[in-house]
């Protein structure tokens, strides 16, 4: 017997409650809980109806493991990098990303190499199949291996994976899924985490790998429950401004690799391209004679990547000066900002500040503290930062410069790309081995000594 009961679910972190709340008390977020109708059975079952899986257990010894089909190579060798070196047979795989960022172009494109040796099986819920043909002609993806189907029924598309047994699974997307049986729209919370289970089920018993396309909120996390990302094995976030050619894959979940990579590519006409030296590709228009500009070096994943910085600093119009930071966390430029100020008496508190990263790039890193404060005193006094030097540091409140890590790797890339001097901290130097370095590696203890180094 089988009775119907309103139950309040938080679209954030998937907490269910007997009614509605302002604020969830398990994740704090406001105005989340949706009203959903659940289905709830008060026939219990006896002791003796439980299933025995006893027989299920396994030596892990016994199990065998062929390397070779372990991981499968999706033809992108940046994708490759985020995954670990390709996608794990039975593994779940979530991408996310802003509408129009190119999640379905990678995912098309990725088809056309994998559909060389395997068979695939693209699902989509929001695009017929004509409209996919189009956008696969305009992607020149002809692989003869990829079939479509157009379902937003989850039982029914886990059928047809059962039944035809495809290769590789491609699910277009996630909020568009739904199980006939629950009462909730397509999209809630509910269908999205049962959904999601049902694939992992499937993926899991049928070793087939999956990839899933999830949606972001207004707030850029996957939209859904917070489960999700649980019960999935890796999650992958597809960032960038799409007015800005370049895309980073960025893995924030990763069982069967490292969270610490990323993967560059460009939007272009004809889709997505990969990107195999960013560093290169951000500095191909750097200015050569304007001031406020400084190239930094930051680490993302396993490589070094060089970025430009930009800081414009000018007389304000208005009573209160405007503080504007893209690509670099705003309260760390204002501390920087305050240390200049208090330590080396640069007045910014007139003065309206501007600072960019070229290329659409997000620094989250403080070896850009030097390069930022370069920068900004660059664009104050109008003197221009040669060419050829480089820098990177983390800075202190008290003024002083401060070491990062992986100095060695930092300054081969900055050798590589052409440039002969290079600033940064006096700790660091114990760490470089200058036997392979012909780059002119200068160290300071204060940023006052980093700027006497490049404006003497």
């Amino acid at each position: 017997m089988a009775k119907q009961k309103t139950v309040y679910i938080c679209s954030s972190c998937g907490y269910e409650s007997a009614k509605w709340n302002g604020r969830c008390p398990d994740c704090g977020e406001w105005n989340t809980f949706e009203e959903t109708v659940s289905t709830l059975t008060t026939a219990t079952k006896s002791s003796t109806s439980v299933r025995d899986v006893s027989d299920n257990i396994v030596d892990i010894k016994s199990i065998n493991i062929d390397r070779k089909e372990t991981r499968w190579s999706t033809g992108m060798t940046e994708f490759d990098r985020v995954l670990g070196g390709g996608v794990v047979k039975g593994s779940l795989i979530l991408l996310g990303g802003e509408p129009g960022i190119g999640k379905s172009t990678l995912l098309l494109q990725v088809c056309q190499a994998l559909g060389q040796n395997h068979t695939i099986l693209y699902v989509s819920g929001e695009e017929s199949l004509r409209q996919i043909k189009l956008r696969a002609k305009r992607l020149e993806v002809d692989t003869p291996n990829l079939y479509l189907l157009c379902e937003t029924d989850c039982e029914a598309i886990c059928g047809v994976i059962t039944k035809e047994k495809p290769e590789i699974v491609i699910i277009d997307s996630i909020q568009t899924m739904n199980i006939s049986s629950l009462t909730s729209a397509s999209g809630s919370v509910t269908q999205v985490r049962e959904c999601t289970n049902l694939f992992m089920k499937t993926a899991k018993t049928q070793e087939i790998p999956m990839l899933i396309v999830g949606h972001v909120n207004k707030d850029g996390a996957i939209a859904g429950p917070k489960v999700m990302e649980h019960i999935v094995d890796c999650v992958l976030y597809f960032e960038g401004q799409k007015n800005m050619p370049y895309r980073i894959l960025r893995g924030m979940k990763n069982r069967f690799g490292s969270t610490n990579e990323i993967g560059v590519f460009e939007m272009l006409g004809d889709g997505l391209k990969e990107v195999p030296n960013p560093s290169e590709a951000l500095l191909s228009e750097r200015p050569s004679d304007a001031s406020g500009c400084c190239v930094a070096c930051i680490i993302e994943g396993s490589r070094p990547i060089l970025a430009e910085v930009q800081a414009l600093v000018t007389k304000s119009a208005f009573n209160v000066p405007r503080r504007t930071a893209t690509g670099f966390d705003y309260n760390r430029m204002s501390i920087i900002i305050a240390v200049l100020e208090k330590r080396l008496g640069y007045y910014l508190g007139g003065l309206d500040v501007y600072m960019n990263v070229v290329g659409g790039f997000y620094i989250n890193e403080p070896a850009a503290d030097l390069p930022i404060a370069l920068a900004l005193y660059s664009s104050l006094t109008d003197k221009v930062i040669p060419q050829d030097v480089i820098s990177f540091g983390e800075i202190g409140l008290a003024g002083e410069l401060r070491g990062v890590s992986r100095t060695q790797q930092r300054i081969r890339e900055a050798q590589r790309l052409g440039f002969k001097k290079c600033v940064i901290s006096s700790s660091s130097l114990k760490s470089i081995d200058k036997s392979d370095i012909t780059i002119e590696v200068v160290g300071a203890n204060t940023i006052a000594q980093a700027f006497s180094e490049i404006f003497s």
